[in-house]
């Protein structure tokens, strides 16, 4: 664990700046200066109030907003450990996005930036199976954690199989729950492919990151159970905040696993 002496916290009780804030930003100074490593365990909620001489309240938005960025790992039950500063990403799990950011305790949250109907044609009809010219509902959204914006992702979804799309809430639900419950879609299983490119000036304002700074890039198929085509979508997410995770098994007994061909859903 870290010692008092090595690393200290304090409060300025004139500034502007929220004091959870304040908080995140000396940990995150501290990570930087290697003050604070990897691994190593973090004071408590209650050790940091009770040194700050504040509430819990804000210490634990900070902590959540650490959380998010992948600084603090944190288990119940468990004091905080120092994280690496980003979050895996396991591809061998078929969990929405939603999903998988409460099941970490964190809150994700979506803006539509943009949704329109296109005609599919050249690389869009070949990955959902579909004719030139078939129509298909183009829908960019924003993907947040706690507020903090991580990925932009356009979703390609068959207007045949989703009529009406876009009269549905795609800020206040996840689209895995959308074709589940509305479209009676069970998903199944995806194809996926996964690179690295910089990030270009429009899409670096909206994820808050220097232009040209380094993007996952993650191009993915979904199929339901009946084998259909059912979306295409092409991610962005800040190469700060996450790492592709993939686990491989050499097994006769177990099917063979390659990298970026099990599908993560935003």
């Amino acid at each position: 664990m870290i010692s008092d002496d090595r690393v200290e916290l304090v409060l300025d009780h004139h500034s502007y700046v929220p004091y959870y804030q304040q908080i995140v930003e000396q940990i995150r100074e501290l990570a930087k200066a290697g003050q604070v490593k990897e691994g190593e365990t973090f004071w408590s909620e209650s050790d940091v109030s009770r040194q700050l001489g504040i509430s819990k309240m804000p210490v634990r938005q900070a902590f959540q907003k650490l959380r998010s960025e992948g600084l603090l790992v944190i288990e119940k039950g468990k004091r905080p450990v120092i994280g690496s500063g980003r979050m895996p990403w396991n591809f061998q799990e078929l969990r929405g996005f939603s999903e998988e950011m409460r099941r970490r305790g964190l809150l994700p949250s979506a803006r539509v930036l943009s949704s329109e109907t296109v005609k599919a044609k050249g690389e869009l009809a070949q990955a959902l199976r579909l004719e030139e010219g078939e129509l298909v509902h183009c829908i960019k959204r924003l993907r947040l954690v706690n507020g903090d914006p991580v990925a932009v992702v356009t979703s390609y979804l068959p207007a045949k199989i989703f009529p009406n799309i876009e009269k549905q809430n795609l800020e206040g639900r996840s689209l895995y729950a959308i074709f589940e419950n509305v479209y009676k879609r069970k998903l199944n299983w995806a194809e996926e492919s996964i690179g690295a490119v910089s990030a270009p000036e429009d899409v670096a304002a909206i994820l808050e990151t220097p232009p040209g700074s380094a993007l996952l890039l993650i191009r993915e198929t979904t199929y339901d159970s009946e084998r259909v085509a059912i979306e295409y979508s092409q991610s962005l997410l800040r190469g700060d905040r996450y790492t592709a995770s993939v686990i491989s098994v050499r097994s006769r007994s177990l099917p063979k696993v390659e990298i970026a061909t099990t599908r993560k859903s935003f």
